[in-house]
């Protein structure tokens, strides 16, 4: 569903001018929609209607506490990748039953605290890992169910830096090395060897390597139990893309039906770790112009959001719509979205064609995932607040930060 139309010629989220959401709190400003977050989660949850299966939300998209809630009232787990994902995830109402601990750095710490709890999965995705976890337990007096990441060294077709499944990446086990790791996993003392686990990008938007690496994986699983070795479940991760621009991302049925059909014969738990699709296009940026400097070779519109607010564009060149949430006519010119960071690279958007006058407010679309999640205080700018929208109701569900709390844990030298 797009939560996000235009009424009476204002762009409204749900029930609720995103005018009067900047009116009252400000630019910028995240802002989502609840029946958004929770229709992605419900198309999910459809193909799985009598399956041992469950859909864990990818934290790392989106972590605002309101978010999780929203995701764990309806029954979803949570794939995490740090200690303080965890501890995001509790405070949200998960349950630690349906949590699954991906990443590849997980300290000593982090896995005292996962055992503590009593996590559903530890995704081990290293030689080196396994065996500290396996003493770390050992410690706690405790077992830690695993599943190994595998590296299938499948070409996900997405952008370089957010593939994982090729042999060159930091992620997983090598395929060749896996059933020998696995072997090594049930021998040890305090380990429980629960899955497998696989994981090759994000943004996917082709269906077809998702069904390679499957197949892959569904033959390392066959070897791994006739080396006596039982699986309980498969863990496919996430990376269904979301439409940006033009994509055509494929619908989660279309996604599924290859794992569900292959897996209609094997007693194994089915797990996934959607994010982007979850939270993606359930989420805008809400921005102000500030200044118009048309100029020779290029027009800046300069708004008041910034790469510290949304860091796609600089890192990954990613393109996001951005629209007036006003729309008037006049003369359209081709505009530079670019914030108040002195670097080059503080860019929303190239070569816009918008009719823009100061004080303008635009919206920065498809921003619910990986937005708010990697903003900073660069150049001691506050974070933005968040919104989410419930129909006709807003509730701040994160306060705008205020500059004297960036530097309150600092202090100058004696």
């Amino acid at each position: 569903m797009n939560p996000f139309q235009l009424k009476n010629g204002q762009l409204h989220v749900e029930s609720v001018s995103l005018s009067d959401i900047a009116r009252r709190f400000g630019t910028p400003c995240y802002v989502y929609s609840r029946a958004a977050l929770e229709a992605s989660l419900d198309e999910f949850q459809r193909e799985l209607v009598g399956l041992d299966a469950l859909v864990c939300y990818a934290v790392k998209a989106n972590s605002n506490l309101a978010v999780l809630n929203v995701f764990a009232r309806r029954g979803a787990g949570f794939d995490i990748v740090s200690g303080g994902e965890l501890k995001r995830a509790m405070a949200a109402g998960a349950d630690p039953k349906k949590i699954v601990f991906s990443g590849v750095g997980k300290s000593a710490d982090e896995m005292a605290l996962a055992l503590d709890i009593g996590i559903l999965c530890f995704n081990v995705e290293s030689e080196a890992e396994l065996e500290r976890l396996n003493e770390v337990a050992g410690q706690k007096g405790k077992r830690a169910p695993i599943s190994l990441r595998v590296n299938p060294n499948v070409d996900a077709k997405t952008h370089p830096y957010i593939s994982t499944g090729l042999k060159e990446n930091k992620f997983g086990v090598a395929y060749e090395e896996a059933v020998n790791l696995y072997r090594r996993a049930a021998n040890l003392p305090h380990i429980e060897v629960e899955g497998i686990d696989c994981h090759i990008g994000s943004q996917l938007l082709d269906a077809s390597p998702f069904a390679e690496a499957l197949e892959k994986v569904l033959q390392l699983v066959d070897e791994i139990e006739a080396a006596g070795i039982r699986l309980r479940h498969i863990d496919l991760g996430g990376g269904l893309g979301i439409r940006y621009k033009d994509e055509k991302a494929p619908a989660v049925q279309t996604y599924l039906e290859p794992l569900l059909r292959a897996l209609n014969d094997r007693k194994l738990k089915i797990l996934l770790e959607p994010g982007r699709r979850l939270v993606g296009n359930a989420g805008v940026l809400l921005t102000r112009v500030e200044y118009l400097k048309p100029g020779e070779v290029k027009n800046f519109a300069i708004v008041d959001a910034a790469m510290n607010d949304l860091a796609r564009p600089a890192l990954y060149d990613a393109w996001h719509d951005i629209v007036p949430v006003a729309p008037g006519g006049g003369k359209h010119l081709d505009w530079e979205i670019v914030g108040p960071i002195c670097e080059s690279s503080d860019f929303l958007g190239h070569g816009r064609p918008l009719c823009l006058e100061a004080g303008d407010l635009l919206a920065v679309m498809s921003a619910g995932a990986y937005g708010m999640a990697m903003s900073s205080n660069y150049n001691t700018r506050p974070r933005a607040a968040e919104v989410m929208v419930d129909g006709e109701r807003c509730h701040v569900v994160r306060r705008r930060e205020v500059v004297d709390e960036l530097f309150a844990a600092e202090s100058v030298l004696p």
